[in-house]
């Protein structure tokens, strides 16, 4: 957290003795939206382990998606579009073109 002067405390600045060289960056991201279990130590040496489930309505979009859409709202003005196509398309459908 900055202060107010716009400066970071010092336990906020990266360590010049870090070494980020063999880093991979997403490494983890095949686990994202998918169920897993977490593991809680307790003071008095018992474990604890829990499934833990993505968020209901969380939806993960694929990174060739992402580079049109930068945030929630235009996922949902474009779905939206979407769907009043949908509802336009099947309005227009005589009975004899449904069967």
């Amino acid at each position: 957290m900055k202060r107010a002067d716009g400066s970071l405390p010092e336990r906020d600045i990266m360590r010049s003795h870090y070494d980020f060289s063999r880093g991979v960056q997403g490494k983890y991201r095949h686990f994202i939206g998918q169920t897993y279990t977490r593991k809680i130590h307790h003071a008095d040496g018992t474990i604890t382990a829990e499934q833990v489930e993505p968020a209901e309505g969380v939806v993960f979009l694929a990174p060739d998606v992402q580079e049109y859409f930068s945030n929630s709202e235009s996922v949902n003005k474009a779905l939206r579009g979407l769907i009043e196509l949908i509802r336009q398309t099947r309005l227009e459908k005589t009975p004899d073109e449904s069967g």
